[in-house]
């Protein structure tokens, strides 16, 4: 297993999912309805079913720690290894940025995995104050 020491990745707060006919070539965003009783959609305002949104919906991780050639090779790495795990996953670039894509759900697989190799994930922290 290789050692991946002081790389950040930073799951992205969007949902995706693959492009029609460019499974593991290019993503595009799931856009959720915030407001209750309104109906998802994509980004061309076609309806969404739940059902398919949870069957498809993939996560997003992007390397906070490099950027440009070094950003690739690591994230062709990071790839690499979720594969020894048999955790579909792909690197696609993102607005000019290589981000690994996995499917929403081996997302707690492939956390642990970049954890045990020395990634270190970072977290959004919400401030609660008490007064």
């Amino acid at each position: 297993m290789n050692s991946f020491q002081l790389s950040i990745v930073h799951r992205l707060p969007q949902s995706y999912r693959w492009s029609s006919g460019l499974t593991g070539v290019q993503v595009e965003p799931i856009y959720l309805a915030k407001t209750t009783g309104a109906e998802n959609t994509d980004v061309n305002n076609t309806v969404i079913d739940n059902n398919v949104i949870d069957n498809n919906s993939l996560i997003g991780l992007k390397l906070l720690s490099e950027e440009g050639e070094a950003a690739w090779q690591i994230m062709k790495r990071l790839n690499q290894s979720l594969q020894e795990m048999q955790v579909n996953c792909s690197v696609v670039e993102l607005d000019g940025e290589p981000c690994l894509f996995v499917h929403l759900e081996d997302e707690s697989a492939a956390m642990c995995r970049l954890k045990n190799v020395g990634v270190a994930i970072a977290e959004p922290i919400v401030a609660q104050y008490p007064f």
